[in-house]
């Protein structure tokens, strides 16, 4: 299971082996530790829990100081599941590192966005917004029309499902394809990938195996 949960760093440039200057990102991956181990038998499925960064007792609550301590842990802050088809080696309390991935090329990154609050359409959705002039008062940056009891013949009058509208933009879970690994440091639980990551510098990452690749 090549799955580790991290921490961006930032980003940077790296020269690649034919001189070209390419942006990349630093990330803190691991040590990881083996919260929970679910088989088939018990629990209808097969997966592995992990575990990242040591949480403070008194910002822990008491299920999960509990759950902690079947693995002889301490809590967690930031727990993530992962599926595995049929057994595996994994127990309660072991520990992973960076060095997972010393076989894999390609890899997939998932975090949250960068939330950027209440945002118009123009910003959100990229409308073209009302012309600057012929008449044009106070409506451009508007969205227009939004509905009309004609644009759902049969279901009435209401918005449909998914209208584009002003709304809260960004803070949304997202999952960056294909990076490839740059380099490795296995002393310092660094991975660098090529490309920019999901997220703030900061902010929690799941980083996991390509599977496109």
């Amino acid at each position: 299971m090549a799955m580790l949960l991290g921490k961006k760093v930032g980003i940077t440039q790296i020269y690649d082996s034919k001189g070209k200057l390419v942006p990349a990102t630093v990330i803190q991956a691991g040590p990881c530790s083996v919260m929970q181990v679910k088989n088939a038998e018990k629990d209808g499925y097969t997966a592995v829990q992990l575990g990242y960064e040591d949480c403070r007792a008194g910002r822990a609550t008491r299920p999960q100081i509990g759950h902690s301590a079947k693995a002889n842990l301490t809590p967690k802050k930031f727990v993530r599941e992962m599926r595995l088809e049929g057994k595996t080696d994994f127990e309660p309390g072991q520990s992973l590192d960076v060095s997972v991935f010393n076989e894999v090329k390609r890899v997939d990154i998932t975090g949250t966005s960068k939330g950027k609050g209440y945002a118009g359409v123009m910003k959100r959705h990229h409308f073209g917004g009302f012309p600057g002039s012929h008449g044009t008062e106070r409506m451009h940056r508007h969205s227009g029309s939004i509905a009309s009891y004609a644009s759902d013949r049969g279901h009435g009058g209401n918005l449909k499902k998914g209208k584009r509208m002003a709304g809260h933009l960004g803070y949304d879970k997202v999952t960056s394809k294909n990076h490839d690994v740059i380099s490795i440091d296995t002393e310092n639980n660094l991975i660098v990938v090529k490309g920019s990551v999901p997220g703030p510098a900061g902010g929690y990452v799941v980083v996991k195996k390509s599977q496109k690749n």
